[in-house]
């Protein structure tokens, strides 16, 4: 059986409490009998991986490939991913390159099946690099089973820094967010931006998600957000939003569902 994750309540107190035990929990959750099966299977037969068909025809093995990236809803699409293996990501024609979601990129580049003449299958340390990758993913995953809010706050957590640190042109970064459902989610709704937002030409996107980032924390960068303060700070805003929203929707609903009874109990009144 594996440990589901202790969360206390919703929103930022819930974030609150989930970061202080976040070591602990993730821990406990590795040890967790499926978990630690699908972690010794891996490292005992990743070496003998040479081939992204190798890869794709053991399902075990992907699974675990697949979920280290978040792309665990890919599992059955053997062809697609094999061809992300395959085309690699040092050309720009690469199918990676050219899907908005760049998590298929990084499955692409972690293997190298379509880059080196050696894969990076080959490397030592390769099998830990993946494993504790899904290790992480899948607790978010049994984080989100119960709030999801939460989940993508995790995922924020992690993804955004590490693409703010990288060497490319802010635009490129904000691109990214934009192109990733996960990450925008979390954005948009911190930025305080309208789901309509997206139904716009991307590159006018840009420009307000730019504009509202200036006025909101500042810096119109993703860079600034390398700042653990101000990182936490955009988490929080996601957090009391989607609470808001929440606690919105319930309360209108409420409204409606108290509405309609009482309309009911009218028409069934003789007076």
């Amino acid at each position: 059986m594996t440990f589901t994750p202790i969360l206390t309540s919703t929103g930022y107190s819930g974030w609150t409490f989930l970061k202080r035990t976040l070591a602990t929990q993730q821990t406990t959750f590795d040890k967790s009998p499926e978990i630690k099966r699908d972690i010794d299977y891996f490292n005992a037969k990743i070496g003998s991986v040479k081939t992204a068909d190798q890869l794709v025809g053991d399902r075990r093995l992907l699974k675990i490939a697949l979920g280290a990236f978040g792309l665990d809803n890919d599992i059955d699409s053997r062809a697609f991913i094999k061809k992300i293996l395959t085309d690699g990501t040092l050309k720009t024609s690469s199918l990676s390159n050219k899907l908005a979601d760049k998590s298929y990129q990084r499955l692409s580049a972690a293997f190298g099946f379509g880059d080196f003449a050696v894969p990076r299958t080959q490397l030592s340390t390769f099998g830990a690099e993946i494993t504790s990758a899904y290790e992480q993913r899948q607790f978010e995953s049994a984080v989100g089973d119960q709030d999801n809010s939460l989940r993508l706050a995790l995922n924020a957590q992690r993804e955004i820094p590490a693409l703010a640190s990288k060497q490319t042109s802010e635009d490129t970064k904000w691109y990214t967010i934009l192109g990733s459902t996960p990450l925008r989610s979390v954005v948009q709704a911190a930025l305080g931006l309208p789901d309509s937002t997206a139904s716009l030409d991307v590159d006018k996107q840009l420009v307000m998600f730019k504009d509202r980032a200036s006025k909101v924390f500042g810096e119109s960068s993703v860079k600034q957000f390398t700042d653990g303060t101000k990182l936490e700070s955009l988490v929080r805003r996601y957090l009391v939003k989607t609470q808001a929203d929440q606690y919105q929707g319930t309360s209108s609903s409420f409204v409606l569902n108290s509405l309609a009874q009482t309309r009911s109990m009218m028409r069934s009144w003789r007076f």
